[in-house]
């Protein structure tokens, strides 16, 4: 990368950065007025705080995309339209039911639609599993799979800065991956502008928050990142699997938990790892700081991966992944200090 490119990068990260901020300094008053998030029994906050500000996230990605498209007009810019509207969708979508809660079945038929028009809007050449998968049973497993990843990153938003502490090592990561050539360039901008926009509504979000995403920011920025991920895997499967690593981990590991505890899985809990580590006495800057330099880690793995081009090497960086993600995990589950 010259320093051109560099300079460029940072003007989408910094741009992002300051129109995300912006607007939700614009819309906190009526955030405030409609949107407010009262505490409760499951809540890991002590006073009403607004949510919804996720929407600026959102808006924020699309304002630098569209810059973007109209500045430098990359030939692969196209790719981005059908993730960047299904993405626009899950954010209304989710600010719908920031202002009242809508039944369980209308999210997950938004977030299905939002999937399959991303899916199979993508290059028929990017297969993960070319010799053993019809083009459509692998188009099939790749929108269950994002419909999962969107509702993971739901699930885990809900600590001050969590989302943050995931999705900047995620996205930071895959712009890397661009810069060698691993990745389009698209991709690379979209993770730039997603590290840029939740860099801004980080300010707000640090503990005690000032503002949530809500669903309006955790929807969409799922999508962005299954997006993402998809064209990770695409030229490294290890690489996507690290990225994504914690996520999925604790996502998957308490659903399997609370179905075998015969819970009901779509109600409120705080069982989720991080939920835990709250729980056991550690303070939301230290659940978070943990998650971010186990992010950052995982990224490092998936880079590693890319840069190696081995099925060996691949397998080790994938088993140490899951050590340091297993003893995280433990950690949290214990609230260690």
């Amino acid at each position: 990368m010259g320093w051109g490119e560099l300079a460029r990068a940072v003007g989408v990260v910094a741009g992002a950065a300051v129109v995300s901020a912006g607007l939700i300094v614009l819309l906190k008053p009526m955030l405030v007025r409609y949107l407010l998030a009262h505490p409760n029994a499951r809540s890991s906050h002590a006073r009403a705080t607004p949510q919804g500000a996720g929407i600026a996230v959102v808006l924020a990605v699309l304002i630098v995309a569209a810059a973007g498209w109209l500045m430098w007009r990359p030939a692969d810019a196209i790719a981005l339209g059908p993730v960047l509207a299904g993405a626009f969708g899950l954010a209304v979508l989710g600010l719908a039911d920031d202002a009242r809660a809508l039944p369980v079945s209308w999210r997950l038929l938004g977030q299905a639609l939002a999937a399959i028009a991303m899916v199979f809007s993508l290059p028929e050449d990017l297969r993960l599993f070319p010799s053993l998968l019809p083009l459509l049973v692998e188009r099939v497993l790749l929108v269950i799979g994002t419909v999962w990843l969107v509702n993971a990153v739901n699930f885990l938003d809900g600590l001050d800065w969590i989302t943050a502490a995931q999705v900047v090592p995620m996205t930071l990561g895959v712009a890397v991956l661009a810069a060698l050539g691993a990745v389009p360039p698209s991709v690379g901008f979209l993770a730039l502008a997603l590290l840029g926009a939740m860099i801004g509504f980080a300010i707000f979000n640090k503990h005690p928050a000032q503002v949530f995403l809500g669903d309006a920011g955790s929807l969409p920025i799922g999508l962005l990142l299954a997006f993402m991920l998809i064209s990770v895997a695409g030229t490294d499967l290890a690489a996507a699997v690290l990225l994504a690593l914690y996520t999925i981990a604790d996502a998957t590991i308490t659903l399997l938990r609370r179905a075998y505890n015969r819970e009901h899985i779509f109600s409120a809990h705080r069982s989720h790892f991080y939920q835990r580590a709250a729980i056991n006495g550690l303070s939301a800057p230290q659940v978070t700081a943990r998650i971010f330099v186990l992010g950052l880690l995982l990224a490092s793995l998936a880079i590693a991966t890319v840069m190696t081009r081995s099925t060996t090497a691949d397998l080790m960086l994938l088993g140490l992944g899951a050590v340091a993600t297993g003893y995280v995990l433990a950690l949290l589950a214990r609230g260690a200090k």
